[in-house]
């Protein structure tokens, strides 16, 4: 938008006549003082500022205009009928002037002008434009390499702990056999399944994260009811965790489509999550019910709780909060395959959490989910 500044009404009325007709958007002021008022509270490309005014002139205005940070930008032409020497000249540019053109104006010349003016506030625009798409890129592109330089690292320290130990287990199995000690056999046994089954997990979450990736994360869906998935986990979890109560709260009896072992690989992660941020403690509610033609299911725990802040980036792949990463293993991508599972139901999940007092990691669901592409 253009701003045109002049005492004289005959001169407004027939510059804003010329620009409009030439497709510009046009404002007016008729003094110094109306038109610092209208910079402030709108943004003009372009202001065309007669020199000669009772109260502020011209050159008094310009010098406050670029004081302003939201108008330092704002190209200014000057239009002056008296004052044509050299000095006044000079003036008007050391004031923040851009150009300085002198009545009678030339129409012609002063649309030249001003259509310049406008391409180079497009072409800067644009500019500014490209450099910020390209230093978010790079920051994005910065930001990607540290989390995948910083995963790899977690990774392979991850996959190498429950290898190490197996390994450990294997060797001392080997002692044990030969001393003919079968009931330490089956202690070094079970602990050695342990580890297997932790590292079954992981490389199961990297084929996941894969499949997701490259699209190719398939969905077996069919009908089955909340309720009896939840007592089979239920009773899954009791038996490998009996540390743990496991309350169940509110029913769905309503049959869901979609896949089951999915959805039970999800609240599987919600507990075992629970189970592992929630130390010195041994209560954890399953909260369910029908909602919104859908069904609801949180796992609540009465953990270490989220921050209010990293609650936002919970369910990002590779996402570790930070003062929990040093404490408790993990890759960071159990969260994100839960979320993406939800979503290729037509779901959400979220989370609600307080520190000290722990936290709910929920999602919803729609009785029928639609139909995946795969």
């Amino acid at each position: 938008m253009i701003l045109i500044v002049d005492d004289t009404p005959e001169n407004l009325i027939s510059l804003k006549k010329v620009l409009e007709k030439h497709d510009f958007e046009v404002d007016t002021a008729s003094s110094g003082e109306e038109a610092l008022k209208k910079v402030l509270k709108n943004e003009y490309v372009l202001i065309i500022l007669d020199v000669q005014m009772p109260g502020m002139d011209g050159f008094e205005v310009a010098e406050a205009i670029s004081g302003y940070s939201k108008a330092k930008e704002t190209a200014i032409i000057f239009l002056s009928a008296a004052n044509t020497e050299l000095k006044f000249i000079t003036k008007g540019y050391s004031s923040g002037g851009l150009d300085y053109i002198t009545k009678p104006v030339d129409m012609g010349i002063l649309l030249l002008k001003v259509k310049t003016f406008y391409r180079i506030y497009e072409q800067s625009r644009k500019l500014i434009e490209i450099q910020k798409a390209l230093m978010d890129e790079i920051e994005f592109r910065k930001k990607a390499e540290h989390k995948k330089d910083e995963f790899i690292s977690i990774a392979s320290h991850e996959l190498k702990t429950p290898l190490t130990s197996v390994k450990g287990y294997v060797q001392l199995l080997g002692r044990s056999i030969d001393k003919g000690d079968l009931e330490t056999v089956k202690k070094h046994l079970q602990k050695a399944e342990v580890q297997l089954e932790k590292l079954n997990d992981l490389i199961a979450d990297l084929l996941d994260i894969s499949k997701i990736e490259s699209g190719k994360l398939k969905f077996n869906k069919k009908n089955f009811v909340m309720d009896d998935l939840l007592d089979s986990i239920i009773e899954i979890m009791h038996q490998s965790n009996p540390e743990f109560h496991i309350l169940k709260e509110g029913h769905a009896p309503q049959e869901i489509f979609g896949d089951e072992m999915r959805i039970e690989q999800v609240i599987i992660n919600f507990l075992t999550n629970a189970m592992k941020y929630s130390p010195g403690t041994s209560e954890i509610k399953i909260v369910v019910r029908f909602e919104n033609a859908g069904v609801y299911v949180g796992v609540k725990d009465y953990g270490i709780g989220i921050d209010t802040e990293q609650q936002k980036s919970v369910f990002d792949k590779f996402y570790r909060v930070e003062e929990t990463a040093i404490h408790f293993q993990g890759l960071g991508i159990g969260l994100y395959i839960s979320a993406e599972i939800i979503r290729r139901h037509g779901g959400e999940v979220g989370v609600k959490s307080a520190i000290g007092e722990g936290s709910e990691f929920y999602f919803h669901i729609p009785l029928i989910s639609p139909t995946d592409p795969d």
